[in-house]
């Protein structure tokens, strides 16, 4: 009898050990007010909190800041993250490049990009000459990336969508609108998101040259929150509680702007005042905050038009898992 004891003891830990969930989730993001329901959720405790009422315990929620989408996409391939973040570009990269193994959580935010220059010259983006140089946070995929590739589609024609890829310099969000605001060296423009690009304006040391939603489908989600099946599929609950924290974070946003505010500043310190983030958060044409997917199947159309995904989406769907599917998407 004693023997049987032992021996289902042991059945039962075998089990329960083969079923249990990793105690942390792992982020990373870039910079920008676009990521920040996933500020809200790690800082208010909402990953926690969901965690722990699915029977998880305690959870570690930790965030690392990479300069852009696509480096976000090297730590999630590695095994490095569980939960990346960029425009819906690199996120569609990646579920192509995995057969659709990687998809997107949930998007974050919707919002215009700028081109922005300091150069007299540059009036609109047809007076961009082979030498000018734009600031960018990555090559090819990311939003604005593809903005200009939509953009150049329109003016120019569809054989001359990557017109511009040459003249674009990859570097960081806030290290592009220094450079920019600095006036000196060879970059002179940025295509840039909020805060930055209102940043940037506010100057007066820079003027508009395109806005992104003039080209890009209006009301589109830009930025997204991705997902590797490694955390998906071993982590039912975790993966679950993590969705529903961020449904939380959008709540949060929408009732507590000002609050909202103050987390932002507290992971990426501002020299305004606090209320012009603020004020930002709630205005729709700066920034729109949605788990609602909107513009993706348009988006993903175009990347494989243009040759930049091999797999054709025939369905938004398709992009994105299951927790979305029930979303009033396109």
């Amino acid at each position: 009898m004693k023997r049987f004891l032992l021996f289902a003891l042991l059945l039962l830990l075998l089990s329960s050990g083969a079923h249990a969930e990793q105690n942390e989730v792992r982020i990373v993001m870039p910079f920008g007010l676009g990521y920040l329901p996933v500020y809200v959720a790690a800082d208010r405790g909402f990953i926690q909190e969901r965690a722990k009422a699915a029977g998880l315990g305690d959870v570690k929620v930790s965030v690392i800041h990479m300069a852009s989408g696509p480096a976000s996409s090297d730590l999630i391939l590695a095994g490095d993250a569980d939960l990346a973040m960029g425009g819906f570009g690199p996120a569609f990269v990646l579920w192509d490049k995995t057969k659709g193994k990687i998809r997107i959580m949930t998007p974050l935010s919707g919002g215009p990009i700028l081109l922005l220059s300091n150069d007299p010259k540059i009036k609109t983006i047809k007076d961009i000459g082979p030498n000018d140089r734009i600031a960018i946070s990555a090559l090819k995929v990311t939003a604005q990336a593809l903005a200009m590739q939509m953009a150049a589609a329109k003016e120019y024609g569809w054989d001359q969508r990557f017109r511009f890829d040459s003249n674009l310099v990859p570097m960081s969000n806030p290290d592009g609108m220094a450079i920019v605001l600095s006036g000196q060296g060879a970059v002179r423009s940025q295509l840039a998101i909020t805060p930055f690009a209102d940043e940037m304006m506010e100057s007066g040391k820079v003027h508009l040259v395109m806005n992104s939603e003039d080209y890009i489908e209006a009301g589109s989600s830009i930025s997204a929150l991705y997902v590797a099946p490694r955390f998906h599929d071993a982590n039912p609950k975790l993966y679950a509680a993590t969705a529903a924290a961020m449904e939380d974070a959008f709540a949060f946003i929408k009732s507590n702007p000002h609050e909202s505010a103050q987390i932002y500043v507290a992971r990426e310190p501002q020299k305004r005042a606090l209320a012009w983030i603020e004020a930002m958060i709630v205005n729709p044409a700066i920034m729109r905050y949605s788990s609602t997917p909107k513009g993706f199947k348009k988006g993903a159309d175009f990347m494989f038009e243009a040759g930049t995904l091999k797999t054709k989406a025939e369905s938004w769907k398709d992009l994105v898992w299951e927790n979305m599917w029930g979303k009033d998407g396109s």
